[in-house]
């Protein structure tokens, strides 16, 4: 068999040593698990031990990464959105307005509230939401905006806290994809009322699963507090051998707090986040150099307005046609093949994911008309169609590898496209989802 045949057709692959873990852990990491497993507290809800539960260590430390006062650890990044909109009294009926192109956790925490989210298109440049299109969308029954930060760009804060100010409806900023990036200067995560975090596994800070919400409002802090602990917060001082929670139920809670082995985790895993975050973004320019000089390929622009850049799904735009017109499905399995790691087209747009179907958990005195208004396919979402056609995300442990490992990335591309022609074989359509 050649050595110029593709991998996924059995010919030798361009990428044979493995790429960095993740995720990964380290002998702080050991030593803060173990701290956690021989002592008598595994949770919030065990008895105060005498010392900071780590729950609170990170919780603190989480907060001054993001220069705000507050910060609640939830069970997911799911859970982060769910209180936080709950926190600022979405309900039965509002509409919140949610990317047409993310994750399906944002427009499912709406629904699951009995609230209707509205789709909303995307920049072609960053493949987040329109403030134009998010303006254009607002009605009456408009609570709040979700804006999410995906694909290592940030939406356009400018625009949307001026939306959000001229209109006074609550911004909230799903950061999962942005772990320590800056707009101007300032965290993501600090523009909005509040900004909600994923430490879900494949995330740049990850615990396997957990979440977080921040924000510099002290009465929303104290609703949230209550929201994730079945209407409990912590008191304010603290006996050994008795819960350090308080009972206040000025909410109804749920039970959705980050374990101690989680929190021991996330904390360990913030001490190195500004670290790999820099590693990444000192690889990305030598890829991108390497990319430059094959035709057929580009990258999202970056928005200066974007002075710290973090990098979580990376993004190649493929001109079809200079891959002999196969689906960038096709392209992707080939990549995936050629570098043995994960290469994905980027979300099935919103209006069309099948794991969105909030019409199917419409229930008790729900009008025809109420259940019509949760029907996501009315939404049209050129944009984001026209993302999910042509392009594909490398994950972000490949940028924490060294600068060869760079080239192989652009050598598997440039091999892919030279044998094109001979993807036809592939199944054209979507195999798996993305990230």
């Amino acid at each position: 068999m050649s050595n110029d045949t593709l991998a996924v057709f059995g010919g030798p692959p361009i990428r044979t040593r493995p790429w960095p873990k993740w995720p990964h852990s380290t002998t702080s990491t050991v030593d803060a698990v173990r701290d956690v497993l021989e002592s008598s507290r595994w949770a919030i809800s065990g008895p105060y031990d005498g010392r900071t539960s780590y729950e609170r260590r990170f919780a603190r430390a989480f907060a001054d990464f993001h220069e705000v006062p507050y910060c609640t650890p939830t069970t997911s990044g799911t859970a982060s959105l769910t209180i936080a909109l709950q926190a600022i009294g979405v309900g039965r009926g509002d509409e919140v307005l949610v990317p047409g192109i993310t994750w399906v956790a944002c427009a499912s925490a709406v629904a699951n509230l009995g609230a209707v989210p509205v789709l909303v298109d995307c920049e072609p440049d960053t493949l987040a939401m329109s403030a134009r299109l998010a303006r254009e969308a607002c009605t009456a029954r408009t609570a709040a905006i979700l804006v999410v930060h995906p694909f290592c760009s940030v939406a356009d804060l400018d625009a949307f806290v001026a939306l959000s100010t001229e209109l006074r409806i609550p911004l909230i900023e799903d950061c999962a994809q942005a772990h320590g990036a800056r707009w101007r200067g300032r965290p993501v995560g600090t523009y909005g009322v509040a900004g909600c975090f994923s430490m879900q596994q494949s995330k740049l800070l990850t615990s396997g699963e957990g979440g977080a919400v921040v924000t510099s409002d002290e009465a929303l802090y104290d609703r949230l507090e209550q929201l994730r602990c079945d209407g409990r917060r912590f008191a304010d001082t603290a006996t050994p051998g008795r819960l350090e929670l308080v009972e206040v139920g000025t909410v109804q809670g749920r039970n959705l707090c980050l374990s101690e082995l989680q929190a021991a985790v996330l904390l360990d895993g913030l001490s190195r986040l500004a670290e790999e975050n820099e590693v990444r973004s000192e690889r990305v320019p030598y890829l991108e150099a390497a990319l430059e000089a094959i035709d057929g390929v580009s990258v999202l622009p970056h928005d200066p307005r974007v002075t710290t850049r973090t990098f979580y799904n990376y993004v190649l735009r493929f001109d079809l046609d200079a891959f002999a017109g196969n689906t960038v499905d096709a392209i992707a399995q080939a990549l995936a093949a050629e570098l043995n790691t994960l290469v994905n087209p980027v979300y099935v747009p919103l209006n069309r994911h099948r794991l969105l179907c909030p019409t199917r958990i419409a229930r008790g005195d729900m009008t025809d008309a109420e259940v019509a208004r949760l029907d996501t396919r009315r939404y049209p979402l050129p944009e984001a169609e026209r993302a999910r056609q042509t392009c594909a995300t490398l994950t972000h442990p490949v940028l924490l590898d060294d600068k060869a490992s760079m080239d192989d990335i652009a050598a598997a591309i440039v091999k892919v496209q030279r044998r094109a022609g001979d993807l036809r074989a592939l199944s054209q359509e979507a195999s798996r989802g993305a990230f």
